[in-house]
């Protein structure tokens, strides 16, 4: 039994050496002992850079975030422009109403531009222009001006407007005397000078009468309605500078009120198409209604009314001043 089992060690003991050597074949040598940690000159790692700052101040600031400064201030030199505005040439500075608007001249640009620059409601202004061409106009209500300027860099400026311009007032009057009110009369204004069809420019419409309306000096025409039919008048007004020029428009016109009934008397027929024409045929005004009110200019006049499919006329004759009601009886 000694001798078997002294054997069988034996085997068992070349088994182990022989797994150990098949081991050591395939395993680095050190594998069963701890590793040690290479040295960074014996690692393909790069070893860590410690940041350098640029030497370049841009590039300084550009890695900081800082925005770079420019010398005087981050612009141009710039110059003080004073602008004010007169009615005449030995008046006063006008103190309110104006509107001013600069403009730059872009000679880029074929034809040049002008480009907006600064709008102020300031009535003498002090405006910071780098040098070159500008245009400015300044507005006192219709009245303008548009005059083009040269700024010169370091030399401070003072620029004097001088509109050569008035005040209009209307006033309209029924006949000699009577006022109208304002709300029944509308004007507008044109141009003076008519072209060689004549037509004349509008400078503004739709006035009331009582108003102030400044306009640069010079000849004006006037057309004034009253109510909203033919009474229409026109009139020549001249504005001269510096001054409030008053205009009377005189009109001569009655209000007019329109009736369809069954009998002298009767009561308004509804649902009546009306047409009035003037005594040469002209068609003045239509209108649909029981009783249709219109300010018609003083002359004859025939009324049309048609109601139920039948027509109905009479003449009439407009009085200025008088109001009238026209009846027309269904017969």
């Amino acid at each position: 039994m000694s001798l078997r089992l002294l054997a069988d060690r034996c085997l068992w003991r070349r088994l182990l050496a022989v797994c150990l050597a098949l081991l050591s074949c395939h395993l680095p040598a050190g594998s069963w002992a701890q590793q040690a940690v290479p040295a960074p000159w014996q690692s393909d790692a790069q070893p860590l850079r410690r940041f350098e700052p640029p030497t370049d101040p841009s590039t300084a600031r550009r890695a900081t975030g800082s925005a770079p400064a420019h010398a005087g201030g981050g612009q141009a030199a710039r110059t003080a422009v004073a602008l004010s505005a007169y009615l005449t040439q030995d008046g006063e500075p006008i103190d309110q109403g104006l509107v001013w608007r600069v403009y730059a001249e872009k000679s880029d640009v074929d034809p040049p531009q002008p480009r907006l620059v600064t709008t102020s409601k300031v009535p003498a202004p002090t405006v910071e222009l780098a040098a070159g061409s500008y245009i400015v106009n300044v507005a006192f209500g219709r009245a303008h001006l548009t005059r083009r300027i040269a700024v010169a860099a370091g030399n401070t400026a003072d620029e004097r407007f001088i509109l050569n311009a008035g005040g209009l007032r209307v006033t309209a009057v029924l006949g000699e005397a009577e006022k109208v009110p304002d709300l029944t009369v509308s004007y507008d204004v044109y141009q003076g000078d008519a072209d060689r069809l004549g037509g004349r420019t509008k400078v503004v419409g739709g006035l009331r009468p009582g108003l102030i309306v400044r306009l640069n000096a010079g000849l004006y025409h006037l057309v004034s309605t009253m109510g909203d039919a033919n009474a229409v008048v026109s009139s020549d007004v001249t504005v001269e500078a510096g001054k409030l020029t008053d205009a009377v428009i005189r009109h001569h016109a009655a209000r007019v009120t329109l009736k369809l009934v069954t009998r002298a008397g009767g009561e308004a027929q509804a649902d009546t198409l009306w047409a009035v024409h003037a005594a040469d045929g002209e068609l003045v005004r239509e209108s649909q209604g029981a009783l249709p009110t219109h300010i018609l200019a003083a002359g004859a006049y025939v009324a049309s009314a048609r109601h139920a499919g039948r027509l109905y006329q009479k003449q009439f004759t407009v009085v200025s001043g008088q109001t009238t009601q026209v009846e027309v009886v269904m017969q």
